[in-house]
């Protein structure tokens, strides 16, 4: 598999770590737990989005973009990278904001992420939440040409063809680094939204014939409608790769029982997780993906789903800024 061939600038902060878990380990009485840093990335903070922007940004750059443009929920951790990458580019970036949650915390609406698309520079406009987000964009390229200039949109979560090469990407660097030091892989856990991780990986294991299995946990879709999201995008990936074959229906794995009452609504099993990585490990998850994929992590482990001699590789896509846009979930919790 050669990547090269495919346009990429190179920003992220890579390799990241690929660290054990022992204090989770013996606290859950296993399986043997590791962690693939992704919040270490270093674009804003960090994230898994800092993968695909380097494939989505080479795109726009030689197309000659000179504006960005994408969507995600008001405390997108996508919208926050896309505003620092496009300022480190010299790039107009306008982000779209769903209310995909119902709150009028003023830390929802003004603090996190959102505090930090403002200091990128980045254009926010707000709107109502269960509209078509990607659809909605295509006025505001529009408005761009307009005025005289060249928008490229990026979906919500970078996640297409483009942007899902970052997680192929990372799955050859996950083997290379797995491979140099010993380690057998069993598992790999990690949250699934907009799907493009998730794809990446499934396209990357299989280009290599890794033989590695892939559980995303779902943070907002139902099992089979994010399953089917997952495969269409991984085999377009595929193809895109040459991978003759593509990624099998079956290979698509996604647990969403822990999604709680919905998108970015907190629940007490994604607050316990945050707080079990934080007082046991010094890891910052987040309340929306890492949180609740942790939950389900967490859970599985002491339902005996991995066996006791597993390893289970947890990758970290990143998000503790929005901590801060939860800060009342949080004090309720410490009281």
């Amino acid at each position: 598999m050669h990547l090269a061939r495919f346009p990429r600038v190179k920003f992220a902060h890579l390799p990241t770590p690929l660290e054990p878990l022992p204090n989770l380990t013996r606290l859950l009485g296993g399986p043997r737990l590791w962690i693939k840093r992704d919040d270490c990335t270093g674009l804003a903070t960090g994230g898994n989005k800092t993968r695909k922007l380097e494939f989505l940004v080479a795109d726009a750059l030689a197309k000659g973009a000179d504006t960005l443009i994408t969507q995600g929920a008001v405390q997108t951790n996508h919208g926050r990278q896309t505003a620092a990458a496009a300022a480190r580019f010299g790039l107009r970036c306008i982000i779209l904001l769903e209310h995909r949650v119902a709150t009028e915390d003023p830390d929802y609406l003004r603090n996190g992420n959102v505090l930090l698309d403002r200091l990128f520079g980045a254009e926010l406009r707000e709107l109502a939440g269960g509209g078509d987000m990607n659809a909605a964009m295509e006025p505001v390229a529009e408005e761009v040409r307009r005025a005289g200039g060249k928008p490229y949109v990026i979906p919500g979560g970078g996640s297409n063809e483009v942007g899902a090469l970052g997680y192929v990407a990372c799955a050859l660097e996950l083997v290379h680094q797995a491979d140099e030091a010993g380690l057998r892989i069993d598992h790999i856990v990690h949250a699934t939204g907009s799907a493009g991780t998730q794809a990446g990986l499934l396209a990357g294991l299989r280009a290599m014939h890794a033989g590695i299995p892939v559980l995303g946990i779902g943070v907002r879709a139902p099992k089979e409608r994010q399953e089917a999201t997952v495969h269409a995008l991984a085999c377009r990936v595929a193809e895109r790769l040459g991978v003759k074959g593509g990624v099998d229906r079956a290979a698509v794995v996604a647990n969403c029982d822990y999604v709680g009452e919905g998108y970015g609504i907190p629940t007490p099993a994604m607050v316990e997780a945050v707080q079990l990585f934080a007082r046991h490990e010094g890891i910052l998850l987040d309340p929306v993906y890492s949180g609740k994929a942790a939950a389900g992590l967490v859970d599985l482990c002491r339902k005996g789903f991995f066996g006791k001699d597993e390893n289970v590789l947890f990758l970290h896509t990143g998000g503790a800024a929005g901590l801060f846009a939860y800060r009342s979930t949080f004090e309720r919790a410490s009281s």
